[in-house]
């Protein structure tokens, strides 16, 4: 239904139009009796041999929503009903921005593709608390965070740790984003000497607290080898937990869409088909160079259960998806869990 029905109305409309109706929809379903149970029941399935635990988390399935579409922390629930193992929420700055001017979101349909420059928007920290507290999550939720486009780097250390702080009690796991390339400055926090400093107060600040928060990293795929070698040795000096490999992409390479579009389009992280490639073999490298020490988050152009799982093979694990879910619908994940069931399934005989 969603490929011919929905997927058509949605996609007369720009990308972050859509997005909207697509949320004030699932705000409006929230008030219809049983509404969520039929999702539910549709979308979501129980698969015992998918269950996992990462970073001392027992995780349902190894399919989570990337960060991105669930932008300030209000739509996890919803978002569980569709058969996510786990949801992302943010990127959350400490205070609210209005990200870059409009238009900043534009899909290439050739390519299974989105180039967006939103620069994280986003009602800030305090907003998702507020709902985190109102409404208690039935599923793992992992808060990406970021800081301030108008915090100077020197001061970025600051604006993670009180993201960092002021979420510590409302979430199971955290997401330090340094790694966007849509707001000005970001993608040098990725840069070991600012790392550090951005990663270390956040381990020395849990310390603090009775309750343990996995920590994890998104990295770029558009970092060079040797700044990625320092990260990957920083990771595993430091204690952080996990990588999450990788953000959007800069590169424009392999995109079948006319020069002029992309041309007319401009700046901005480019996620969906084109991508998978190369965020595959980022996870196959870090799990490689890592000596499978460190955990990893797979995400990047994951259209299809057979791309999971190859993810999953090369060293991923958990995997998540964004554009996909726009570009196939909403039983994505349902389809992705069957496949990988079977597959395990077929492994056994």
């Amino acid at each position: 239904m969603y490929k011919h029905l929905m997927k058509p109305i949605l996609f007369r409309f720009n990308p972050e139009t859509a997005h909207n109706m697509t949320f004030s929809a699932l705000s409006f379903l929230r008030r219809i009796p049983f509404a969520g149970s039929v999702t539910r029941a549709i979308y979501k399935k129980e698969y015992r041999s998918l269950q996992r635990e990462v970073f001392g988390i027992n995780f349902p399935n190894p399919v989570g929503l990337a960060g991105g579409l669930d932008k300030n922390g209000e739509f996890y629930n919803d978002m569980a009903n569709f058969g996510f193992g786990f949801v992302e929420i943010g990127s959350l700055t400490p205070k609210p921005q209005d990200g870059n001017a409009k238009p900043r979101c534009f899909r290439l349909p050739a390519d299974k593709a989105i180039i967006n420059r939103f620069g994280i928007n986003n009602k800030g920290v305090k907003n998702a608390v507020e709902h985190l507290k109102k409404v208690r999550p039935e599923v793992i939720v992992a808060a990406n965070i970021s800081k301030n486009a108008s915090s100077m780097n020197e001061d970025a250390a600051k604006d993670y740790e009180k993201a960092f702080a002021l979420l510590y009690d409302f979430v199971d796991m955290f997401v330090v984003n340094v790694s966007c390339p849509n707001v000005v400055g970001l993608t040098a926090l990725q840069d070991v000497s600012f790392l550090s400093d951005i990663v270390d107060r956040l381990l020395d600040l849990r310390m603090y607290y009775d309750t343990f928060r996995p920590i994890l990293l998104k990295v770029s795929p558009d970092l060079p080898k040797q700044q990625l070698d320092d990260i990957i040795d920083y990771c595993l000096r430091s204690g952080i937990d996990g990588i999450v490999a990788g953000n959007t992409t800069r590169s424009r390479d392999g995109l079948t869409t006319d020069n002029e579009r992309i041309e007319k389009i401009g700046n901005g992280g480019l996620s969906g088909a084109p991508l998978y490639r190369k965020n595959l073999e980022l996870v196959r490298y870090i799990h490689e160079k890592s000596e499978r020490k460190l955990p990893i988050i797979g995400v990047g152009g994951i259209m299809s259960g057979e791309q999971a799982k190859e993810m999953l093979d090369a060293g991923a694990s958990l995997v998540e998806i964004y554009t996909g879910f726009i570009y196939e619908g909403p039983a994505i994940v349902k389809k992705i869990l069957r496949y990988l069931d079977e597959a395990k399934s077929n492994k056994k005989k």
